[in-house]
């Protein structure tokens, strides 16, 4: 596991990023009649899908959680977790606030005002995936910057929701929870169905199938974005290869398809981190980690640090670790999701606790976009208002650009405002 590569070996650095360019073509062709029976037949194909899917009857469930539930597994969690979900929310929040755009005005010149007003969208939907472990953190990372946003009805939907997810959601306030997931659901909150209202946005993450249905429904529905498997680039030029190993193998634990890549100009730390790496995965017993090292993991070696910052820029990895003796590297990146520095900066506290988001771009969407925040749930509007001598003062700028275009009305309607009979008008009222 973590084979060791030269930076200079060329062929086998392309063969390590191309295998990140996953393609949701194959998981497309199986979302596609999905999206369009739920569209068709609402409530119906929900029904159908769940049963098939999550072995769920909804019939006798009930699409929603009921206010028993919610207590139940209230009852079912322990302080300590609810004492660190209070904790952890009042982090993301405090960050959360900080996101938001901010309204603004301003004169470009005499009489001609413009300005951005921010308003919050109506209604979204946070997607919680089922999969191999609950996921109560995600409950925090996409509901919590919602409602600092502002949005109304903030509705979570999630397979099969277990305690920990439920009461995650109870404490930030969510009373509202659906019981669907997959593309099913994805196509529900982006059409409405007769008991799921449509949302103006869908976020959160999912498996591929997910991933694809929100790719095809970004037409018609707002999304965050498409995301793959997790992704983890660490950096060190020196430090502890226990506490490197540590985070490449929590982020391997992912997924079998997680990318967890170590770069350092030492080749005696590279070989120190791959036997600790090892070693953890025995220790802890973590075959899925494991396979995911074997898989999709990588230790670049690098003539320098200047090298190891290339490649960071180049790959755009979703979490991006600054340790010891590369901290100094940050000035330099340009594209990462999210980015920690120092050796007492992992990964997991940011996946938790630490305010700042875990749903982030992959497969190097960072090159383009940020991760989810509080900005994502608002829109900006621009307002400008003249006056007549400020319209007055831009008129032959307008006209001129507008004829150019061959857009005559465009033209007329600032011309018009000043022909004599109606500025004689003007004048009298």
């Amino acid at each position: 596991m973590l084979n060791i590569i030269r930076g200079s070996d060329t062929s086998a650095i392309e063969n390590l990023l191309r295998a990140r360019r996953g393609t949701l073509a194959d998981a497309e062709k199986v979302v596609i009649p999905i999206i369009d029976d739920v569209r068709r037949h609402g409530d119906k194909a929900l029904l159908r899908y769940t049963k098939k899917f999550d072995h769920l009857d909804l019939r006798k469930a009930g699409f929603t959680v009921s206010p028993q539930e919610f207590r139940a597994a209230s009852r079912e969690v322990s302080k300590e977790f609810k004492a660190a979900v209070r904790v952890a929310a009042a982090n993301i929040r405090k960050a959360a606030r900080r996101q938001l755009p901010r309204p603004w005005s301003c004169y470009t010149q005499a009489g001609v005002k413009v300005g951005q007003l921010v308003r919050p969208l109506e209604r979204v939907a946070c997607y919680v995936p089922g999969g191999r472990f609950p996921l109560p953190s995600t409950v925090l990372m996409s509901v919590i910057p919602a409602q600092e946003a502002g949005v109304r009805e903030v509705l979570l939907t999630s397979p099969r929701p277990g305690p920990a997810v439920l009461a995650a959601a109870h404490l930030v306030g969510v009373n509202q929870v659906f019981r669907l997931g997959g593309a099913q659901a994805i196509a529900a909150f982006a059409y409405g169905t007769e008991s799921v209202p449509r949302a103006d946005k869908i976020v959160g993450p999912g498996n591929r199938y997910v991933a694809a249905a929100k790719k095809l429904v970004a037409g018609d529905c707002g999304i965050d974005f498409i995301a793959g498997p997790s992704e983890l680039v660490v950096v060190a030029a020196r430090g502890d290869a226990e506490l490197i190993a540590s985070d490449l193998v929590a982020q391997a634990e992912h997924d079998p398809d997680a990318v967890a890549i170590f770069i350092t100009p030492s080749m005696k730390l590279a070989l120190q981190v791959q036997g600790k790496a090892r070693d953890i995965v025995n220790r802890l017993s973590l075959p899925l980690a494991g396979q995911s090292l074997a898989g999709h993991g990588a230790i670049i070696v690098t003539r320098g640090l200047s090298d190891a910052a290339d490649f960071v820029n180049r790959i755009a990895p979703e979490h991006l670790t600054l340790a010891d003796g590369a901290e100094d590297l940050l000035g330099r990146i340009q594209s990462a999701g999210s980015i920690f520095v120092g050796p007492f900066s992992p990964v997991a506290a940011g996946d938790y606790a630490s305010g700042t988001n875990h749903i982030l771009p992959t497969s190097g969407v960072a090159r383009l976009r940020a991760g989810l925040s509080a900005a994502d749930f608002v829109k900006t509007i621009s307002v400008q208002q003249l006056s007549r001598p400020g319209l007055a003062g831009l008129s032959k700028t307008i006209v001129a650009l507008a004829n150019t275009e061959g857009l005559k009305a465009h033209a007329y309607s600032v011309e018009a405002r000043f022909q004599p009979a109606r500025k004689e008008r003007s004048r009298r009222s």
